[in-house]
């Protein structure tokens, strides 16, 4: 400790204490009024200054979190409850306004098909995986009226046919699948063909018509609407015709049809539990 006081360390920070003193005796034998020494002193102690000021405001506002801090807590809770009811408030009315929705869709095929049964609005709720097909499973079953074979539609056409149902839901195999095989007409000149999945178009998004008389007028653009069977009603939009090719045997033609449903993106879809002339499953 001895050593300190002879050190140059120790000796500066005594002339800086003694530069201190004369500033401040200074000032006091002016009356009060040496402006330039109070300048001088204040530039001295300004980095102290400012080291004391970031202490206290950090000590101020440790403080205040340890004494508020179950007020802050209790605040928070609130704010992240009333933020919860607004956001069930808002899910409530887009899951409202979906519904009704679909139930304006419905009425309005209800009025243009007077003969049509349908149940209530079906919600896709699975997708095949890896299914080129597209088939899906919807949220409704036979609790709800629905049987295999019933087909299945949107506001904009055909999608394809239940096939497995259970109580509450139910498997959709599309046009794609070749195994849905549907009638169906040419709108402008009642050409007729048979619409049949095929692997290779369905990859493409497209199926395939069949069965087309070699002298039937079909062309790029025609509309293809269903021609009605015991499983199929009527009139039903189906797509329109990409192309038009001969078969290999030069007997008939063949079409390339594109759906007017793409099935990967339907969320919801209506299915016609009874219609005139539709087949007797029981």
């Amino acid at each position: 400790m001895k050593d300190f006081f002879r050190t140059t360390k120790f000796k500066v920070l005594v002339a800086l204490m003694a530069v201190i003193i004369g500033v401040m005796v200074y000032s006091l034998t002016k009356g009060g009024y040496a402006s330039d020494s109070e300048s001088v002193f204040g530039i001295v102690l300004e980095p102290f200054q400012k080291v004391s000021n970031t202490i206290s405001g950090k000590v101020t506002s440790t403080l205040d979190m340890l004494f508020n801090a179950k007020k802050y807590y209790e605040e928070n809770q609130q704010l992240k409850e009333t933020l919860n009811e607004v956001y069930n408030d808002i899910i409530d009315y887009d899951k409202l306004a979906r519904e009704n929705e679909q139930y304006r869709v419905l009425f309005g095929l209800t009025e243009e098909h007077d003969d049509y049964v349908f149940s209530a609005p079906c919600n896709v709720i699975a997708r095949a995986a890896n299914d080129p097909y597209r088939s899906f499973t919807i949220d409704k079953g036979s609790n709800d009226g629905i049987a295999p074979y019933d087909p299945v539609i949107t506001s904009a056409g055909l999608v394809g046919v239940c096939y497995d149902v259970a109580r509450s839901t139910s498997r959709v195999r599309t046009l794609f699948s070749p195994r849905t095989a549907v009638g169906v007409t040419v709108l402008r000149t009642k050409a007729t063909g048979i619409i049949e999945g095929d692997y290779e178009y369905a990859e493409e998004g497209y199926c395939r018509m069949s069965y087309i008389s070699e002298s039937s007028d079909i062309e790029a653009g025609d509309i293809i609407v269903t021609s009605g069977s015991e499983t199929f009603p009527a009139s039903q939009l189906v797509g329109t015709v990409s192309e038009v090719g001969m078969e290999d045997n030069g007997l008939s033609q063949y079409a390339i049809i594109e759906p007017a449903i793409d099935p990967s993106n339907v969320s919801t879809v209506f299915v016609i539990t009874s219609f005139n002339g539709q087949a007797d499953e029981s």
